[in-house]
């Protein structure tokens, strides 16, 4: 059996990732099953996250590669919306994501966005605050490899989509 594609959408809070996540799931030729940091945090019960937030993160990571990598495994092609971080709880991060996903077809996207267009989105949600993406562009795991970049202030999701699926798929 074909392992499915994984595409790992990284980036920071408002970045695009969600929104590109979704105009990937309208496209008519492929279909990914998805899988995102906060869909698997929320597996962790709040007391947990309260008590040690970046241990109990770091477990339930790593448990979500290894579903993505059960999902490859069965043929089933997997989007990856996340953001791949360096904490001492869960280093080497990067490196911890390649070695399990090292038999599977991953390509990791860089969905990039100018930190004052981050800042002014995550002023317009009500679940993120505004200083959170330059936080997290801080934490993020240095000399990745990255398969392709796309700039949401530059491109629409649906264009990132598209350019996604072209240079990946095509």
């Amino acid at each position: 059996m074909q392992k499915g594609r994984i595409i790992f959408l990284n980036g920071v809070t408002s970045s695009g990732k969600t929104s590109i996540v979704e105009a990937l799931q309208e496209q008519e030729d492929i279909f990914f099953y998805v899988v995102a940091n906060d869909l698997f945090e929320q597996m962790v019960g709040e007391k947990y996250l309260q008590q040690n937030y970046w241990k109990y993160l770091g477990d339930v990571i790593i448990m979500m590669y290894h579903t993505v990598k059960l999902y490859s495994d069965m043929g089933k092609n997997v989007l990856i919306d996340g953001i791949l971080v360096e904490r001492e709880e869960i280093k080497p991060h990067y490196m911890r994501l390649l070695e399990i996903l090292k038999d599977n077809p991953l390509d990791i996207v860089e969905v990039y966005c100018p930190i004052d267009v981050c800042k002014k989105r995550n002023y317009m949600r009500d679940d993120r605050y505004e200083t959170q993406s330059e936080e997290q562009l801080e934490l993020m795991a240095r000399n990745i490899k990255y398969s392709l970049k796309v700039d949401t202030s530059i491109y629409t999701s649906s264009e990132c989509a598209d350019i996604i699926v072209k240079e990946l798929f095509d």
